[in-house]
């Protein structure tokens, strides 16, 4: 009898377009290749292929991390976002302050008082 086990979480199944990839992978890889080619194409005559190899891996490697990180269920441009907003857009330490509605109420009380007794 042929058995296959069933995920119990849905929502890690994704869809392999090619090789095993997601088509978000797929886009990324495909960027990083025409990004990365073209340098090591156009400077190998002018560096020599060593240097304009890591170059063209410099190039390629913030598309490949963008490919395959994933943290907490996030792709890595919202992590990243998500990251940006805490540390740099939002406080770190959020101040607990309330309206005191009754002193402003006792404050009114107090200045209807004072201009009562003046007149």
């Amino acid at each position: 009898m042929i058995t296959y086990s069933i995920p119990r979480d849905l929502r890690k199944i994704k869809t392999k377009i090619v090789f095993g990839l997601t088509m978000r992978q797929l886009l990324c890889f495909l960027l990083a290749a025409m990004t990365g080619i073209p340098v090591y194409l156009y400077t190998k005559p002018y560096m020599g292929t060593d240097l304009a190899s890591y170059l063209m891996i410099a190039i390629m490697c913030p598309f490949v991390v963008v490919a395959l990180f994933e943290k907490d269920g996030f792709p890595a441009e919202k992590w990243l976002y998500f990251f940006i907003r805490k540390k740099f857009l939002r406080p770190e330490i959020r101040v607990y302050r309330t309206a005191n509605f009754y002193r402003h109420l006792e404050q009114e009380a107090m200045r209807k008082e004072v201009e009562d007794r003046g007149n």
